[in-house]
């Protein structure tokens, strides 16, 4: 098989998406695929990211791809998890302290910053809309984020997820009691909770 083909078949079997990395694991040279742009078989999206032309741009795996310190949170988390009918203007993700955050000023992306010891805290990997694979914190984990109050999120919008939170059939109250100690937000989620149930 040509590696033309590989790279198209690799394509094909990720949602019409490749990356350079993926090619390169691959064994095959970075060249093939600037000529397969050349020809209008692949289209560049973004830093590293090629998709085929007649495929849906899935934007969140691009700044996954772009930017793979970053879990999405925040508004574009409660998006994803279905606790709002706000689809986000902006993307939101976090990124450890210390994380230079130069390239992601240049995104259109709202970008937080955390201690590494709570970065890894209430991470899941789920599907992008796009049907690509997304690193994203947990329902629990986005309702303390935007407890703590840093994220300027509509009181309405929280009052809502919160709501709808407490409807899921997946719910972990006890998951989100714990988080709610750690990220010292306990008085606030158990106000909100009391006025809900």
């Amino acid at each position: 098989m040509r590696y033309a083909d590989r790279i198209l078949q690799m394509a094909h079997e990720n949602n019409g998406t490749v990356t350079t990395a993926e090619v390169t694991k691959a064994g095959i040279l970075r060249g093939h695929l600037k000529g397969l742009v050349d020809k209008g078989l692949l289209e560049h999206v973004g830093r590293g990211v090629y998709i085929i032309p007649t495929v849906f741009d899935d934007e969140m795996f691009n700044l996954q791809t772009r930017f793979k310190r970053g879990i999405f949170s925040h508004e574009t988390a409660l998006f994803i998890h279905d606790l709002t009918d706000r689809t986000p203007i902006r993307f939101s993700m976090t990124f450890p302290l210390g994380y230079n955050t130069t390239s992601l000023q240049q995104a259109n992306l709202r970008y937080t910053r955390v201690k590494k010891e709570h970065f890894d805290i209430g991470v899941v990997s789920i599907k992008s809309p796009g049907g690509n694979p997304i690193r994203v914190y947990n329902a629990e984990r986005t309702l303390c984020d935007l407890l703590r109050g840093r994220s300027n999120t509509d009181i309405q919008v929280l009052t809502d997820a919160l709501k709808r939170y407490t409807r899921m059939k997946q719910q972990d109250i006890p998951l989100l009691s714990e988080y709610a100690k750690i990220f010292r937000v306990g008085k606030k989620l158990q106000s909100y909770l009391e006025v809900l149930v």
